[in-house]
């Protein structure tokens, strides 16, 4: 395959994921409660996004219980206006090593947020904690988080078992995988490699240019017609008796 020919397919790639970004836009929201890494390079520092959308079979959230990995020793909880936040500290006996070669006589075990007013089912917050995580290329992190309700609670605890999907589970635990510290830098910002490629010839470079023009419009008018869906749907909706 060409070079023209392969970025054409990237092109109108990059418009179908486009399209199907906004279908998921306009689609609700996962209902299970996940958690969101800003990087997942071995040994980085990273800032995880614990997230919650709605509350125990209708019941307003009132405490979040975020258990940390063994892998994980340190943690740095944000403070959020509308919950008190409390550490759960074990002591470590015998001590344990960090990566830079740091012991350790404590680590934090787990998070939880005690909300000041509850959380009314169909309402969304989200929790950062900052964290380093482990060097292990290829291992899975999982943070069993247990959600407290005004009447009854939901523990996201479960684990899939070998060959098992995650989708098939009825209370995930929220999780993610580590990976290479060189995919995107060990500090979790994303490097960049010099080209040595030239260019075939400048009606090639030309002809490609007129092709991610004519997709990056399609998509971008993609975007706009499933926004203006989504915002007819919402006037629809409030209209209604």
């Amino acid at each position: 395959m060409s070079r023209r020919d392969t970025s054409r397919h990237l092109v109108r790639a990059g418009a179908v994921a486009a399209l199907v970004a906004v279908v998921a836009w306009a689609a609700p929201a996962s209902a299970h409660v996940t958690i969101t890494p800003s990087t997942t390079a071995a040994g980085a520092f990273a800032v995880l996004e614990v997230s919650v959308g709605h509350g125990c079979d209708g019941s307003p959230t009132t405490e979040i219980t975020i258990q940390m990995p063994p892998e994980i020793n340190a943690v740095t909880p944000t403070r959020n206006a509308l919950w008190d936040v409390e550490k759960e500290i074990e002591i470590l006996d015998p001590p344990a090593v960090d990566a830079h070669g740091n012991e350790l006589d404590e680590r934090v075990t787990s998070v939880t947020y005690t909300a000041r007013t509850p959380l009314p089912d169909g309402y969304r917050d989200a929790f950062e904690l900052s964290v380093q995580l482990p060097e292990d290329e290829g291992a899975t992190l999982v943070f069993p988080t247990v959600q407290t309700c005004e009447e009854g609670e939901s523990a996201w605890i479960e684990v899939p078992a070998d060959g098992q999907d995650a989708d098939e589970l009825e209370l995930p635990a929220p999780s993610f995988v580590i990976t290479a510290a060189g995919e995107t830098g060990h500090d979790g910002i994303a490097t960049e490699e010099a080209s040595t490629e030239h260019d075939d010839g400048d009606d090639a470079g030309d002809d490609d240019a007129d092709d991610v023009n004519a997709w990056t419009i399609a998509a971008l008018g993609l975007g706009a017609l499933g926004a203006g869906l989504g915002g007819a749907a919402l006037v629809r909706q409030r209209r209604r008796p």
